[in-house]
């Protein structure tokens, strides 16, 4: 008789447990909405990124894909306090590198140059200032592709995905200094690519 009278009383466990998982689904549901929000305008970014590292669209299709879910299962570790587009970056290279392409990519072996080598009062026109003047994006889309993928990737970041040095220096997981130099170097690369280019246009 006792046992019918618990049963029909709907023990508070059941009841308990229920809310639980009501508190869970809500939850879940707004982190989910709060990355979503975050991460869906970086998305054009985050794919024209893999389409470099993987010179491969479906390749970079599935790299973003793959990218988006390690981050949502990840979003509880994201500090709010820090770049989610440096974090989002992070990971998306993080997966590329454990990716066969990546792996295979990785085999290179880059020599940084020293830390004296560094220029940074050159005030002669950027590599941007002159692509203005160019008539087609094909030259520059040939030139950055003859560019070493080390010193590409740290210029597109910085150039193309408006990626700040030490957000850079985090993706990479490189010091800033490295940053810098790797973005000097391939400043200076473009722009000798670029000059027959630039010497016709001007």
């Amino acid at each position: 008789m006792l046992g019918t009278e618990a049963l029909l009383g709907m023990p508070i466990h059941f009841r308990d447990s229920s809310r639980r998982e009501t508190a869970d689904k809500t939850g879940s549901a707004t982190r989910s909405a709060e990355f979503e929000q975050l991460a869906l305008p970086l998305l054009p970014s985050l794919y024209n990124h893999a389409c470099w590292l993987t010179r491969d669209q479906v390749e970079a299709e599935d790299l973003v894909q793959e990218s988006f879910s390690k981050a949502l299962r990840a979003f509880d570790s994201f500090r709010a306090d820090t770049n989610f587009k440096g974090w989002i970056f992070r990971i998306l290279r993080n997966t590329f590198l454990t990716s066969r392409t990546g792996i295979a990519a990785s085999r290179t072996v880059f020599l940084e140059d020293h830390q004296e080598a560094l220029d940074t009062t050159d005030a002669s026109p950027t590599p941007e200032d002159n692509l203005i003047r160019l008539d087609t994006q094909a030259a520059l889309q040939r030139a950055l592709e003859q560019l070493e993928q080390p010193l590409r990737e740290a210029l597109l970041l910085c150039d193309v995905e408006e990626v700040k040095y030490k957000d850079i220096a985090l993706i990479l997981d490189i010091p800033i200094g490295t940053v810098m130099s790797r973005i000097s170097r391939a400043r200076r690369a473009l722009r000798q690519l670029l000059q027959p280019r630039l010497g016709e246009s001007q």
